[in-house]
């Protein structure tokens, strides 16, 4: 579902290199999870993946359901059904979170040649979804994110991405500022999204996530490459012995 073969990307005008020459491949039905130290590229890989600005590829390239990545716009990737969890998601004043996600959700429908979801049907979705989440009802009549806790945002974001239901989530350390509460229900969100025909890249610093969201294959990411795979246990084994071994 989505391969990268020695992929070699930048930033700072070429002046740094972050990831060089990575490859990886993650099927259509798993969830692959990446680990490593600060620094690695982690992030980088999600940005990267997402058409980000900023970030330069140099070298390598990334097959997604059998089309270039790279060569897709980034808005083109999102209609694709590429979605990134945020590790920090943003505030955006003045836009309701209705309005917002309705735009884009009819917005990627309309790239793929469907049509528009209307207003009953839409709000028929998001009351099961919300509620599914545990989410309050005011959390949606306000601006996307304005005066949210780090778990509230958390839970939006997995409220978004239930809602579009993309073919392949990378989640960013969705489980950063989590309390134990909030990160069972963010959990069952994901949980509820595997499936035969969707792909998972779940980028975290810490095994307890993996508690709930348990991935087929655990990567770590050092030095700008993929240094080691492993079988899930793998996550409890680099919790416990650390990243030195791989930098």
């Amino acid at each position: 579902m989505l391969k990268i073969n020695n992929l070699t990307a930048t930033v700072d005008a070429g002046r740094k290199t972050i990831l060089d020459g990575l490859s990886l491949e993650v099927p259509a039905g798993e969830v692959h999870a990446i680990m490593g130290p600060n620094g690695a590229g982690k992030s980088t890989l999600s940005y990267v993946l997402t058409g980000r600005e900023g970030y330069d590829v140099t070298k390598g390239s990334v097959d997604y359901l059998g089309e270039d990545l790279l060569d897709m716009d980034p808005e083109e990737r999102a209609a694709k059904g590429l979605f990134l969890s945020f590790q920090y998601p943003l505030e955006i004043p003045g836009v309701p979170t209705m309005t917002f996600l309705k735009t884009a959700l009819n917005a990627q429908r309309k790239a793929r040649g469907e049509d528009d979801m209307g207003a009953p049907e839409f709000l028929k979705k998001s009351k099961a979804v919300a509620a599914e989440l545990k989410m309050k009802a005011d959390m949606l009549k306000r601006p996307l994110n304005v005066g949210f806790s780090g778990g509230e945002k958390k839970r939006m974001e997995i409220y978004q991405m239930m809602m579009l239901a993309p073919k392949f989530l990378i989640m960013d350390e969705t489980d950063s500022g989590l309390d134990v509460d909030a990160l069972r229900v963010v959990a069952d969100g994901v949980n509820a999204l595997r499936s035969p025909d969707r792909g998972m890249l779940v980028i975290t610093h810490y095994q307890r996530l993996l508690d709930y969201i348990v991935p087929d294959k655990v990567h770590v990411l050092a030095g700008g490459k993929i240094a080691a795979t492993g079988e899930a246990d793998f996550a409890k084994t680099l919790e416990k012995e650390g990243y030195d071994a791989y930098v």
